[in-house]
């Protein structure tokens, strides 16, 4: 079997030995230059498979190296070797592509464990799974641009910020970039912050020891430890309390946590993922949400569209969602029109929505085909601008308490101006007279 190579960038003659000792040991070849020039003319003869550079160059920075290896027709895992402490230079060398950085003075455990993670995506049999195609659904412009963004954070270790409405896949995006990384095969732990009581939220983060406060009647490892040499997705991070927050920005940078009750830190490899629905650039001005967290988490972020803004995506959602609901029944048919109005409905709670509504429709429908009636749109179906109703807080309310309310408003209106005539309300509202009078009933308004 051909041995990996690697290249190493340097000007330091001491480091270069130590790097070149350390890979060896490994069982990889490598080359070596002391500037970018040289590490240019070598990447024109030979096809490695890393490279490690240093960021001070004589002929120039280790960015322009990281960029030039991007722009190769293929690209290979570069990790940045910078001075201690340098960590605005190690994010911004991560957000060019970089896989990941070292800090001086090196950690050689730290430095293996990189390169094993880094050679996995070089490999030419790395069992990755790339057809996300079939798991993140839509053919639309915006879900081919993620799809395709996806595939270049899973070659990256870089901390990666997923922002978007509730319901529209936050965590279904980061278990894809887990699973199409070189941590594929280690765990993947995903924690919702926002449902943790807070004076436990340290134990949970980074475990405790036995006898470290009343209830602590064994040791206990932390999320942290449980996602060694994994993926840690916080979904919700906004939740997370402000002295909760200084502890997990240590951990993040010295990539080491204490145990409750421990004095001695410890070593731990993960991958951070985090989601919100909510805006944490505001909670950074209002002084809710660190900056320097919000910036340590914040390398890469990726922006999910909400359903709305990909209606060209619904007949496939809706295929798809009823397919899985009906496993080993028949498929039902869907109208024309239902899937028009589908495309129509604002869709507050995104994905998540959809699926509750077709669900809800296969228990209300004839038995043949699903119809308008039969999926019972809320009455912010097609028109409802976001002046006319309000933003969807699901720390407020409930998704169904929201959409009520609405549809409550929108039938009080419709009976006000038809002067009380019901039919002529349905009418109005461009409903079957039996579809506003289930509404009338399931919002107890028949009086």
């Amino acid at each position: 079997m051909k041995k990996p190579l690697a290249l190493i960038v340097d000007d330091e003659p001491d480091i270069r030995e130590l790097l070149e000792l350390t890979l060896s040991r490994m069982d990889i070849q490598t080359h070596s230059a002391e500037n970018i020039e040289d590490a240019k003319a070598l990447f024109q003869q030979k096809s490695f498979d890393l490279c490690l550079t240093d960021m001070r160059l004589p002929d120039g920075n280790g960015l322009d190296l990281v960029d030039y290896i991007q722009k190769l027709t293929r690209p290979i895992p570069v990790a940045v070797i910078t001075a201690h402490g340098s960590m605005d230079t190690a994010i911004l060398a991560m957000k060019k592509g970089a896989f990941d950085f070292v800090s001086k003075p090196i950690n050689l455990a730290g430095l293996r464990q990189l390169i094993s993670s880094a050679l996995k995506l070089s490999a030419p049999d790395a069992p990755k799974e790339r057809r996300t195609r079939d798991t993140l659904l839509g053919d639309s412009s915006i879900m081919r641009d993620i799809r395709s963004r996806i595939d270049k954070l899973a070659r990256s270790q870089a901390p990666v910020y997923i922002s978007g409405e509730s319901g529209s896949g936050k965590e279904l995006v980061a278990r894809l970039i887990h699973q199409q990384s070189s941590r594929s095969d280690k765990a993947f732990v995903a924690i919702n912050c926002g449902a943790i009581p807070h004076e436990l939220m340290e134990s949970e983060f980074f475990g405790h020891k036995k006898g470290s406060f009343t209830g602590a009647v064994s040791d206990k490892k932390g999320l942290f430890q449980a996602a060694d040499g994994g993926t840690l997705f916080l979904d919700e991070v906004a939740d997370l309390p402000q002295a909760l927050q200084v502890k997990l920005l240590r951990a993040i940078q010295e990539k080491k946590v204490r145990p409750v009750g421990e004095q001695l830190e410890i070593p731990v490899d993960v991958r951070l993922l985090s989601a919100t629905h909510r805006n944490l650039a505001d909670m950074v001005k209002a002084g809710v949400f660190r900056q320097d967290l919000y910036y340590r988490i914040n390398v890469i972020d990726l922006v999910l569209p909400p359903l709305r803004e990909r209606a060209t995506d619904i007949p496939i959602l809706t295929d798809h969602v009823l397919t899985r609901l009906t496993v080993g029944d028949k498929k039902p048919l869907i109208s024309t029109s239902a899937v028009a109005a589908l495309q129509r409905y604002r869709f507050p709670g995104n994905v998540r929505e959809l699926e509750n509504i077709l669900e809800r429709a296969l228990a209300l429908y004839d038995g043949n085909t699903i119809d308008v009636d039969d999926l019972n749109l809320p009455l912010v179906a097609s028109s409802g601008s976001d002046t006319e109703y309000p933003d969807y807080d699901p720390a407020m309310e409930s998704l169904e308490d929201y959409l009520d309310g609405i549809e409550r408003k929108a039938i009080t209106t419709a009976l006000e101006e038809s002067k009380w005539n019901k039919t002529a309300a349905a009418k109005q509202l461009g409903l079957t007279f039996r579809s506003f009078r289930y509404r009338l009933k399931k919002l107890n308004m028949e009086e």
